[in-house]
């Protein structure tokens, strides 16, 4: 395992659709390790695939109960509604509120390519939504309450 780069706003991957994962191969496995490891060096609570510059949908989650792997996800319910402050590893000395449904499923694959389903509220939901708009392109300042913008 390797602790790799974050890249930071403003580096065009970061505006990227990514593409879908279709192998799962020793290669996901050590990007996923080395995603992990990252993130826990940085003090995060999740990192997408882009943010270590691999455009592949992929992110890993830990919001304190257990490393969650997600590949492929996609959001197939949500309900509910919070707003709360969110700040990105990508995104240096900034937070901003931001609204997000307070239940999310995803379905996704795990690390092998069996599908699996999840399920978060709260903080989990809102880690589950930042990490898989990170997947669109999207960083969560374009999501910041526009009150809060001035706008």
């Amino acid at each position: 395992m390797a602790i790799r780069n974050v890249v930071k706003m403003g580096d065009p991957v970061l505006n990227k659709k990514c593409k879908k994962v279709v192998d799962f191969d020793e290669r996901l496995h050590e990007l996923l390790d080395d995603m992990a490891e990252t993130m826990y060096e940085n003090d995060g609570v999740g990192l997408a695939a882009p943010q270590v510059g691999i455009i592949r949908r992929a992110v890993v989650v830990d919001v304190g109960s257990g490393l969650i792997e997600l590949i492929n996800p996609e959001i197939i319910e949500s309900s509910g509604e919070q707003t709360d402050p969110e700040g990105c590893l990508s995104v240096e000395d900034y937070i901003g509120d931001v609204t997000r449904p307070n239940y999310v499923k995803v379905k996704a694959q795990d690390r092998n390519g069996k599908d699996i389903l999840v399920e978060g509220t709260g903080f989990l939901a809102r880690a589950f939504c930042h990490e898989l708009d990170h997947l669109e392109g999207i960083l969560f300042v374009e999501r910041v309450n526009k009150e809060e913008k001035g706008e």
